[in-house]
């Protein structure tokens, strides 16, 4: 199922390819994406840009909300209504892997906590944020 959801999150959200966002996993209780560091990603010093640790996050969290939906509301869709980030760590060079859990999932709202970790495992950024489950149209 992972690629048929990667599919319809790369065709919902096009920034997905820009970032070269990669799923590795996509389901309702986990999704892992990952993000090459490369040079057009990131700020000064060769430090990748925190909005695009930041979209990386929301791409991930949101795919997980959705994937959520698919087995539980069928044709519903999601949007970010809020999000916050909390940056750990600097990151020069490697992958970044985002791992979507829900921590809450309502007929309303979808809460997800998204870790983003380096190669060597270190937690470099965590994101919470709240999807707001959208009616079939």
């Amino acid at each position: 199922m992972t690629d048929d959801l990667m599919r319809l999150v790369s065709e919902a959200m096009p920034l997905v390819a820009t970032l070269g966002i990669r799923p590795k996993v996509i389901a309702a209780d986990e999704t892992v994406l990952t993000m090459e560091w490369r040079p057009e990603v990131c700020t000064t010093a060769g430090i990748m840009h925190g909005g695009a640790l930041m979209a990386l996050a929301d791409t991930a969290g949101a795919a997980c909300a959705f994937a959520r939906l698919v087995e539980s509301a069928p044709g519903a869709g999601t949007s970010t209504i809020e999000s916050n980030t909390h940056f750990f760590a600097a990151v020069r060079g490697g992958t970044v892997t985002a791992t979507s859990r829900p921590l809450h999932s309502g007929r309303s709202t979808i809460v997800v906590q998204t870790d983003l970790r380096d190669d060597s495992g270190r937690l470099v950024a965590q994101t919470t944020q709240t999807q707001a489950v959208l009616a079939p149209r």
